[in-house]
C-alpha cells in the first residue's frame, strides 16, 4: 500500500538533500477552488507530487490549495503535467523563486487546514471570487505613481523589514489575520482612490482584495504573482525595479535579494543586515536578523542566555528546558530586538 507520510527522519532527508548534486526548482502556487473531499483530494495531491520527487509543504483545505515546494529539474515537464490532471490546477501560473540552490525543502509534507491562509474571516458573507484587479509589473509601477494610488504591504512587519516597495504602507502586524482589521482602519481615509496591494506570491492579496471590495473600497487592486512574479518581468522586461531589498521566504532560504539595498539592520549589534535565522537554542527557536560578526560572538543564538544553555550537557538542558524562560517564550516572530536593553537576558 502506498505511503501517504514520509517516515524518514527529517535530518536524514536534509542530508540526503545537501549532498545531492541533483538541481532541483523552488516554486510556490495557489489556487482558491470548491473541495468537496478534502481527506481523499491530500491523499490523491500526495501520490501525484511523490512520484516526481516533490519535496515542501503544501496546505490543502475545503477553499483550495496553497504550496511552496521544490521539484528536480529533470522531472519538471512530468510535475506540470502531473498538476494538470486536477481540473483547477490546469495551467496554473508557478511562481519560481528568484534565488534557488534547489535546497528549499528537505521532505514533503501536505497537511489538511480549515483555511489556506489562516485570515479569520467568515467566507460566507462575501463573495471571495469577486477579487481586485490583478496588475502587471509594468502597470504596477505605472499606477504606484498616481497620486490617487495608495501602495499597501499585506505581509507581516519581519517580512516588509528586509524589503518592501518604495513608498508602501507596512503594517506593524505578525500575522495576515491581524492585518486585516489594521490595513482597513488605516486606508479608511481612502476608500475613493486606488487601493494597490501586493505580498510574497499573491495568495494573501486574492483574499484581501475580494474582502476589501465587501467593506465598500471602490478601487482595489492586486500584484499578480506578488512580489517574485513581480521580480521575474523586472529582470525579463528591463523596467525599473520599485522593490528596495530582500524578499522574505518561507523556507530554508529565508529570503532572496531583489535588489543590492540592505533596509535592517542587526537584531544584536544595529549595523546594516538583512539575514533572518532561527535561534540555535532549540528550545527558544526565535527568528531574528543576526550578523555574522553576532553569528560568532553569540554562537548563532539570540542572547548570551540561549548561548549558555547550548553550552550546558544535554540532560542538563532537558530537565531546564519546560522552565526557563527565552526570547522565543516572551516574543512573536522578529519582535525581538536583543540592542534594545529590556529585551537582553
Amino acid at each position: 500500500m502506498k505511503r501517504l507520510y514520509n517516515k524518514v527522519s527529517g535530518d536524514l532527508l536534509k542530508e540526503r538533500i545537501l549532498n545531492s548534486d541533483d538541481r532541483r526548482i523552488t516554486l510556490s502556487f495557489y489556487q482558491y477552488a470548491h473541495i468537496l473531499n478534502v481527506p481523499f483530494f491530500r491523499d490523491h495531491l500526495y501520490i501525484l507530487m511523490d512520484s516526481v520527487e516533490t519535496l515542501g509543504r503544501i496546505y490543502v483545505a475545503s477553499e483550495g490549495i496553497n504550496a511552496q515546494i521544490s521539484v528536480p529539474e529533470r522531472r519538471y515537464v512530468e510535475f506540470t503535467e502531473a498538476l494538470n490532471t486536477i481540473t483547477f490546477l490546469e495551467g496554473i501560473r508557478l511562481n519560481i523563486a528568484i534565488e534557488d540552490d534547489g535546497k528549499s525543502f528537505y521532505k514533503l509534507k501536505i497537511k489538511i487546514r480549515n483555511k489556506i491562509v489562516a485570515d479569520g474571516l467568515d467566507d460566507k458573507a462575501f463573495d471571495v471570487t469577486d477579487k481586485g484587479i490583478h496588475l502587471t509589473a509594468e502597470k504596477f509601477n505605472e499606477l504606484a505613481d498616481n497620486p490617487d494610488t495608495v501602495v499597501v504591504d499585506m505581509r507581516n512587519h519581519y517580512e516588509s523589514e528586509v524589503g518592501h516597495f518604495d513608498g508602501a504602507i507596512t503594517p506593524d502586524v505578525e500575522t495576515f489575520r491581524e492585518s486585516l482589521p489594521i490595513v482597513e482602519d488605516i486606508l479608511s481615509e481612502h476608500k475613493n482612490k486606488n487601493i494597490v496591494m501586493y505580498c510574497t506570491g499573491g495568495i494573501r492579496c486574492e483574499k484581501a482584495s475580494a474582502y476589501y471590495k465587501h467593506r465598500g473600497f471602490k478601487h482595489v487592486y492586486q500584484l499578480e504573482g506578488g512580489i517574485i512574479e513581480y521580480a521575474r518581468q523586472v529582470e525579463k522586461q528591463g523596467i525599473e525595479n520599485r522593490f528596495i531589498g530582500k524578499n522574505f521566504v518561507f523556507d530554508e532560504r529565508m529570503g532572496e535579494r531583489i535588489s543590492e539595498d540592505i533596509i535592517a539592520k542587526c537584531h544584536q549589534c544595529g549595523n546594516p543586515c538583512d539575514t533572518h535565522v532561527n535561534c540555535m537554542n532549540d528550545a527558544c527557536h526565535i527568528l531574528f536578523i543576526q550578523c555574522t560578526s553576532c553569528a560568532d560572538k553569540y554562537e548563532e543564538c539570540c542572547s548570551e542566555k540561549c548561548k549558555s544553555f547550548n553550552q550546558l550537557p544535554e540532560e542538563e538542558r532537558a530537565l531546564l528546558k519546560g522552565t526557563t524562560e527565552f526570547n522565543g517564550t516572551k516574543f512573536g516572530k522578529g519582535r525581538y530586538k536583543a540592542n534594545r536593553p529590556d529585551n537582553i537576558l
